[in-house]
């Protein structure tokens, strides 16, 4: 059996002290996370986190720069997940708009208030996400180069 992470994106984004999460169902649960998802074939990790965002909360995200990327392995479940966080801006909201599949709804909350439900986050890596932000860790979106396939291509490089 050939082992692999779970590549995600999620997009950290704060205004008036407050970060946008989400509300979603997982596995029977409710819980709370940054707008994120798994990365799709022939995207591009900036493409994920700005399709993610939409669909998960309606809102259009502009990434501004990539505030870390993580690893957590899922012990229960035996996954591990690399994240890859992105922060900047949001604008253009579309309330009318549905949205992803198991996302309950949207909700702006304070550092404070996402700890003060901690029992109902999806990952560790949500608090770890805010908080790097707080931190202001911030790498350029030109750390991460998308090389769009070959169709030409026979043979795989390393």
């Amino acid at each position: 059996m050939v082992w692999k992470p779970h590549v995600t994106v999620a997009a950290v984004i704060e205004q008036d002290g407050k970060f946008l999460l989400v509300e979603e169902l997982a596995q029977g649960r409710k819980v709370l996370n940054q707008p994120a998802g798994h990365l799709e074939a022939h995207e591009s990790l900036v493409q994920a986190v700005i399709r993610e965002t939409q669909e998960e909360t309606a809102w259009n995200f502009i990434p501004d720069s990539i505030s870390g990327i993580y690893q957590w392995t899922n012990s229960a479940k035996n996954k591990t997940f690399l994240r890859f966080a992105f922060c900047g801006a949001v604008d253009r909201h579309a309330p009318e708009r549905k949205l992803d599949t198991g996302i309950l709804r949207t909700i702006w909350l304070s550092r404070q208030q996402v700890l003060a439900q901690s029992a109902r986050l999806r990952s560790p890596m949500v608090v770890k996400c805010i908080d790097d932000f707080l931190a202001g860790i911030r790498y350029p979106l030109a750390t991460i180069n998308y090389l769009p396939p070959d169709p030409d291509s026979q043979t795989e490089t390393s």
